[in-house]
């Protein structure tokens, strides 16, 4: 029988690893769950929420106490925190991710985590999220109906002549995923940054680009405001729910997208480059019988959702 998890550390406390911390309390986990996050108020705030028991004083040592280290922070940290963990881990603990790329997280814990008595490490990506963040906008049902996807770093684990604790608990952490209600899919690192490039970075860069757009043309005027003389006020008023949900993901911070943008950026480039050559050709098209041709290919594509 797996080794269980009786005890779990979440290093970043924001939005994805609070929301953990309340799944895994929702779904039946009854073991202690500690939390550390940069800021002293996020950590706070999770605890207040329940997302977890306490906080701790020392990161690295709540991690070398505990069954699982869940490492919620964006991906220049998880890197980071990979690079502190893996040399005073053990061979039977875990370490698991919530990081938006993985090519870089998986290469990089492929070289750290790869000595027989290393812990284990298992990547993931919940694709699941809110154009909020933080602790306070965190959520038990997040993750329901949600895929988890799973990478796993090439080498890591080879010189290992029998399955340790750390690599049971890793199954122990795919029955968690899947008790928060998410499906699980396994992805080649590189492979995942592509798909995700197109089903999660161009949509946020689109987003985010048109949000951008619209607050150059209709500015906020303060003299104005209330009043539909100001252009913002005017757009606002008229803008329906497609405008809506076209610039939600204009809300999304920096602080995680900039991580994001750093390390996929070829997959993300390719994406981009691609829209603006579709976008080019309705321009192009906007009086001729080809725009039909772009309606109906998106009809196909929306059917099948």
């Amino acid at each position: 029988m797996a080794e269980s998890i009786q005890s779990i550390t979440i290093l970043g406390t924001g939005l994805i690893g609070s929301s953990v911390g309340l799944a895994l309390r929702a779904n039946g986990f009854a073991g202690s769950i500690v939390g550390w996050d940069r800021s002293p108020e996020e950590a706070e705030t999770a605890r207040d929420k329940g997302a977890i028991d306490s906080v701790a004083s020392d990161p690295l040592a709540a991690a070398r106490d505990t069954d699982c280290v869940l490492l919620a922070t964006p991906v220049f940290g998880i890197l980071e925190w990979i690079e502190r963990l893996a040399p005073v881990l053990q061979q039977h603990q875990l370490v698991t991710d919530v990081g938006s790329t993985k090519r870089k997280i998986c290469a990089l814990a492929a070289e750290a985590f790869s000595s027989p008595s290393a812990a284990c490490f298992l990547p993931g990506h919940p694709m699941a999220g809110k154009e909020v963040f933080g602790a306070a906008n965190a959520d038990a049902s997040l993750f329901h109906g949600a895929v988890w996807l799973f990478t796993s770093p090439e080498k890591v684990n080879e010189a290992r002549a029998s399955v340790t604790v750390g690599e049971q608990r890793a199954d122990k952490w795919r029955h968690w995923v899947a008790r928060m209600g998410c499906r699980m899919w396994d992805l080649d690192p590189v492979r995942h940054d592509e798909v995700c490039a197109w089903a999660s970075h161009l949509p946020q860069m689109l987003g985010t680009a048109l949000a951008s757009l619209l607050e150059d043309t209709f500015p906020e005027d303060d003299k104005e405001k209330g009043n539909l003389a100001n252009p913002s006020a005017q757009l606002r008023a008229i803008g329906g729910r497609a405008m809506h949900e076209m610039t939600r993901l204009g809300a999304s911070p920096y602080s995680m997208w900039r991580d994001i943008a750093q390390t996929n950026d070829e997959a993300i480039a390719a994406a981009l480059l691609a829209l603006e050559q579709r976008l080019a050709s309705i321009r192009e098209n906007l009086k001729h019988p080809e725009l039909r041709e772009e309606f109906n290919r998106a009809n196909r594509f929306r059917s099948r959702f």
